[in-house]
């Protein structure tokens, strides 16, 4: 019986929003203004995250600075061990354009075999 009340209740609510959602008009659409001020608030949007993504990086390296100093004064000798996005992303330094010394990375295609 309550399981049976609780489908008719959920049933209820989805048949009033349902109803209040087709009665609602179109979003009208947006002016140059508008526009400009929704690309301005993506672009500052996007350099905070890169900016919080930076501060990110340089705790977790100060964390493991700080671990691998403690142990290194309690006499443990710790290699650390890069996992394989850090490891891939380390190995390629061609990929930062403007580097003096760089080399141009491989083209994937040409680094495979071609198949028949």
């Amino acid at each position: 019986m309550t399981t049976l009340r609780a489908l008719a209740g959920a049933a209820l609510v989805l048949g009033v929003f349902g109803v209040a959602m087709a009665k609602l008009p179109a979003a009208p659409p947006l002016t140059d203004a508008q526009k400009v001020a929704a690309e301005e608030k993506k672009a500052k949007d996007a350099a905070a995250a890169e900016s919080a993504k930076q501060q990110q990086a340089r705790a977790e390296d100060r964390v493991a600075a700080r671990y691998l100093a403690e142990q290194k004064a309690k006499g443990n000798n710790i290699t650390p061990q890069m996992g394989p996005a850090v490891a891939a992303a380390t190995a390629t330094p061609a990929a930062a354009p403007g580097k003096a010394g760089a080399t141009p990375a491989k083209a994937p295609e040409a680094a495979a075999p071609a198949k028949k």
